[in-house]
This record gives C-alpha cells, structure tokens and sequence, in this order.
C-alpha cells in the first residue's frame, strides 16, 4: 500500500472513499464535515438520517465508522468517523487510532482500493497536528491493509507538514 500526504480539497479527491470528519449525530457541521455535507448534496444528509440512531441521537460513537454513497462527490463512497475532543476525553490517542483503524477496516471491508482522510480532530476538535500525525501513520502502517493507497490530505499547511515531519522520523516512503 502507498501512502501519499498532500494538500488540498478533499472534496475534490477521486478516490474510492473519502473519510468525513464527523460529528456524532452524522447529520453534518463545520469544518470538512460542512465542506462534504455541503459538496455532496442533500442526498448525503438524508442517508446519514436514515442510519440508526442511539436515544441520544448518535448515529457514530467516538472511535467508530460508518458508510455512505458519496452522492455528488468525486469519492463514490463517504466514510463516516468520530474523532475525540482532545481535552474532553480520557483516552483521545486510542479514541483517535479506533477512528483512523475502523475507517481503514470499513473500505476492507467493502472492497475499495483508495482512501482519503483528513486531519481527523485537528481542527475544531482541538487534537494537536503533530500528535495526531504519528497516530494516523502509526494506524496506517501498523499491518499490511490491503488498499492500494492512503491518503492524507490537508486543507492547512501546518496539519501537512506535521504529517511530513512525521512521514520524515518513520522513514515512510512516500508514493
């Protein structure tokens, strides 16, 4: 599997999946969440709704993933995850790693061949950059996932090279 870390618009990749940095409830917010929601069109919305829900309205646990089609997205499919609230959760590194591994075992999974992730929690979730790096290419690179490519692409310059230093001190080969 290749890994390739890049910048740009992760709504515009055409990869077979593109992982949404979510909320819980799934039903859309700021950040990539938005940018999706707002990029794929109500279709994405009403099959986010149609997941099941918890009595709280949570269609996603922290750490767990779900899929939907990708609606008028270049990505055919948008895989759903949670990330942790760095300063609101007891353990956001394993939080972050399940996010990152059951996102990769979702597009296993269903067969895809290449998937996207943002910077999952770095923005409005607080996670700092360099943290979160080194748990995203520590989950990407800990076994063999049959996939013929990640990519982590990143909408500001300083969530790039954070996962370029850190590309860099594992000695990944980048591709």
């Amino acid at each position: 599997m290749r890994i390739h870390i890049e910048t740009g618009d992760l709504t515009e990749v055409a990869d077979d999946a593109i992982v949404n940095a979510a909320n819980p409830a799934l039903l859309g917010g700021g950040g990539v969440d938005g940018a999706i929601h707002q990029k794929a069109g109500h279709r994405l919305l009403a099959a986010c709704r149609a997941l099941p829900k918890d009595d709280l309205g949570v269609r996603c646990p922290t750490g767990e993933a779900r899929l939907t089609e990708g609606f008028d997205l270049p990505a055919r499919y948008v895989i759903h995850t949670v990330g942790p609230v760095y300063r609101l959760n007891d353990d956001p590194a394993t939080l972050l790693a399940n996010a990152h591994r059951n996102s990769l075992q979702l597009a296993v999974e269903h067969e895809l061949e290449t998937l996207a992730f943002p910077a999952i929690s770095c923005g409005a979730f607080g996670y700092p950059a360099a943290e979160a790096a080194q748990i995203a290419l520590e989950v990407a690179t800990e076994r063999t996932w049959p996939l013929d490519h990640v990519r982590f692409v990143h909408f500001t310059r300083g969530t790039y090279e954070a996962w370029m230093a850190e590309a860099t001190r594992r000695g990944l080969q980048l591709g």
